[in-house]
């Protein structure tokens, strides 16, 4: 196996070929996916290496103090083959992956092959493609997580213990010296506590990317900003904590902290800064100064560390795992996003390269992960690409339902009734001829009342199961928040009902061939999902003047998202999956249909650290759809505008406005000018409700709303391993 070296006499680095390691009892064996470069502890490290043996000497008077003690022993000659020999050797880089367990070692039952697991240490969690790791030094991922993600499992436990040493209460206002990955992290820490932030760093770029994050006000530490930003939080106080996440020899760090720290503040130190405490301002203040041990309780405990024996939680509540499992938890739940900080994924194979570009400053960091080839050749066959199954749709299931009696009311039933369900679904449904709103299913009595008011519902209630139980329901629109869809789903199918979801159908790969599974279970495919850009009047117009087209085609989606109001529970990403995940199957679905075939690639790009996309699908005849989902655009830009190009022709659609087709010398140009944006919710709900009450298909095959839900999915596994992903179906 390779793995990433240093010999600390040379500086050289190196990607070294060696054995594998045993996996002992107590630990597991673990194949890494991603590793997290330290761009601060490893970069000092790297650094040092370079430097000469005084350099070295002056860079480390604590390993000085301990070569003169050993010529007091051992004399001259003695210590000084120790030391080059010591110096003159390979050692290891890296302490923060995320990897699967290959192989179980004895005395080990909580994880098992197959499993992905965070890693922490600095001799167990190394830049190479296998490490073996004891038990207290790895924690199960969290099955909503990114590898990627998870990879910062210990860089964040130095943080959140951090944090914990600072004691922060909720309201309280700290000021961050140092916004590197480890500030970053624990800026976003106090965020999520309730803690309002300071930032303290004289790059421009972290300042700005940890406002973006939370924080309040950022700004350089010799520029009076930092200090009136604290003036203005704190009425003059200073701060109720300060955290030293810096590095380096200056001495401006401490007096920052004292200087704007409050009476009887605190002082932590996480990072390796220099610690001249003036005596005067500390003694003055009374502050009390703590040091943050790394990843936590157990940290250098071999007992605890290799042995594996762990400390009673009714003793030492937050040991190194705990920690562990803790921040990917928060990661998990969107409560810290740890994309944004990702300056580069790089090759494995170029790990000496990458630390060369970050040590020379050519590379400007925050965080670099390190992508191993394994993680690739796992996931799937040609040119690295992993691939994601498109579940089979089952064989057998009834493509049609038995037709109604003439002048027989199709009844429905809506669970949820919130604002898209009662602005733009029901509005349509109540006036509609041969339809009968049957009931409205809520969480809360009041807003099913309300709904039962307003659109005629026959009945209101809360009970789920009596509405699935109804034989006199025909249908059931599923209008709820996304992390149900799929189950709802599920039950609607299992009870034989024809079944309307608002997008999107499945949040995970799990979900989807769950609902999968009912349509086996029941023979029941009666599915529509709310993908409705495909009805409307405009684009089907403009379809069909663009005609057939006989070459590959490029397509482009510009989607100005906007931003969302604070409180939205869109932003509820650890429940509710991304924007993107919520709404991207809208833009997947219409770019399909236009291109006449479901995507068979899917590559994803978040340039800017926030939740603008950049999507790009392929299709079998060498097609490409360009999305553009973007959430930092002008307010007054139109929302969507498309153009497809193919043939010689160009069509476009300017949102939902005005469509246009160019063909040669001729421009045809929609004489329709509507009032409001017809988005093709009513052409959809009256395809749903003829394809019920006549038997007849769905309005869109259910493998078309399978493939279209399988590449949004794909989006978030292309972000998340750097690389594009082949959708395939699965065998």
């Amino acid at each position: 196996m390779k793995q990433v070296v240093q010999n600390y006499k040379s500086g050289e680095l190196a990607l070294l070929d060696v054995p594998v390691p045993g996996c002992k009892p107590g630990g597991v064996l673990v194949r890494t996916a991603y590793s997290l470069i330290s761009t601060g502890t490893e970069l000092m490290k790297v650094s040092e290496a370079g430097m000469s043996m005084l350099g070295k000497a002056r860079s480390r008077p604590d390993q000085v103090a301990k070569v003169v003690q050993s010529v007091a022993t051992n004399g001259v000659p003695a210590t000084y083959r120790k030391v080059m020999g010591k110096l003159d050797s390979y050692t290891p880089l890296g302490y923060s992956l995320c990897g699967v367990v290959e192989q179980v070692g004895d005395g080990i039952d909580d994880v098992k092959a197959g499993d992905l697991v965070a890693c922490a240490g600095n001799e167990h969690a190394l830049h190479a493609e296998l490490n073996w790791v004891p038990k207290n030094l790895y924690t199960p991922v969290p099955d909503s997580l990114a590898p990627r993600h998870a990879a910062f499992g210990t860089v964040g436990s130095i943080a959140l213990q951090g944090v914990r040493q600072g004691e922060s209460r909720l309201g309280e206002v700290a000021l961050v010296v140092g916004l590197g990955l480890i500030g970053q992290l624990v800026a976003q820490l106090l965020t999520a506590s309730g803690v309002r932030v300071v930032g303290a760093d004289p790059d421009p770029a972290r300042c700005e990317l940890a406002e973006r994050l939370g924080a309040v006000a950022c700004g350089d530490p010799a520029s009076p900003a930092v200090e009136s930003a604290v003036a203005e939080l704190t009425d003059g106080h200073g701060v109720d904590q300060v955290y030293l996440a810096a590095g380096g020899g200056s001495n401006q760090p401490v007096e920052l902290a004292a200087r704007l720290c409050r009476d009887r503040g605190r002082v932590v130190d996480i990072g390796k800064c220099r610690l001249d405490l003036p005596w005067n301002a500390y003694y003055e203040k009374e502050l009390d100064v703590r040091f943050s041990r790394s990843y936590g309780p157990g940290r250098y405990d071999p007992e605890y560390e290799i042995e594996g024996r762990d400390y009673p939680i009714g003793y030492v509540r937050w040991t190194e795992r705990r920690n562990l499992a803790c921040f990917l938890d928060l990661v998990a739940r969107g409560r810290v996003d740890v994309e944004p900080l990702i300056t580069r994924t790089a090759d494995f194979d170029d790990a000496v390269e990458t630390y060369q570009r970050l040590k020379d400053g050519e590379l400007k960091a925050v965080a670099v992960l390190f992508r191993y080839p394994e993680q690739v050749a796992e996931d799937g066959p040609s040119a690295g690409a992993p691939v994601v199954s498109v579940p089979v749709v089952p064989g057998g299931a009834r493509s049609s339902a038995p037709v109604r009696a003439a002048k027989t009311p199709v009844r429905l039933a809506f669970v949820g009734a919130g604002n898209y369900a009662t602005s733009m679904l029901l509005p349509h449904l109540a006036r509609r001829d041969g339809v009968e709103l049957s009931t409205v299913v809520t969480t809360t009595a009041l807003s099913a009342a309300n709904a039962q008011r307003k659109f005629g519902f026959r009945e209101a209630t809360t009970d789920l199961d009596a509405v699935l139980g109804d034989a006199s329901v025909d249908a059931v629109f599923v209008v709820t928040r996304h992390s149900s869809h799929a189950e709802l789903t599920r039950k609607a199918l299992l009870a034989g009902k024809a079944v309307f979801v608002e997008k999107p159908l499945a949040l995970t790969s799990q979900e989807l061939t769950g609902v999968l599974d009912a349509v086996e279970e029941s023979g029941n495919d009666r599915l529509q999902v709310g993908f409705n850009r495909r009805f409307a009047p405009l684009l089907q117009e403009a379809r069909k003047r663009f005609g057939a087209r006989t070459a590959p085609a490029s397509l482009r989606y510009l989607v100005n998202a906007g931003r969302l109001d604070h409180g939205s529970w869109y932003l509820q990403q650890g429940t509710e999956g991304s924007r993107f995940a919520g709404e991207g199957g809208h833009f997947v679905d219409t770019a399909s249909w236009l291109l006449g075939a479901d995507p068979v690639s899917a590559y994803a790009l978040a340039p800017s650290g926030n939740e603008d996309l950049q999507v790009v699908l392929g299709y079998p005849d060498g097609s490409t759809a360009t999305i553009s989902y973007v959430t930092t655009g002008a307010p007054g830009f139109p929302k969507e505008t498309l153009d497809l190009v193919a043939d010689g022709k160009v069509l476009q659609l300017d949102d939902f406005v005005r469509s246009s087709v160019y063909d040669g010398r001729k421009r045809w140009v929609s004489s329709r000018l509507p009032k409001a944006r017809d988005k093709g919710q009513a052409g959809e709900l009256a395809a749903f409700v003829r394809a019920v009450r006549s038997g007849g298909p769905m309005p869109v095959p259910l493998r078309s709303l399978v493939a279209t839900t399988a590449a949004t999915l794909a989006v978030r596994a292309a972000l998340a391993g750097g690389a594009p992903v082949t959708l395939a179906e699965a065998r």
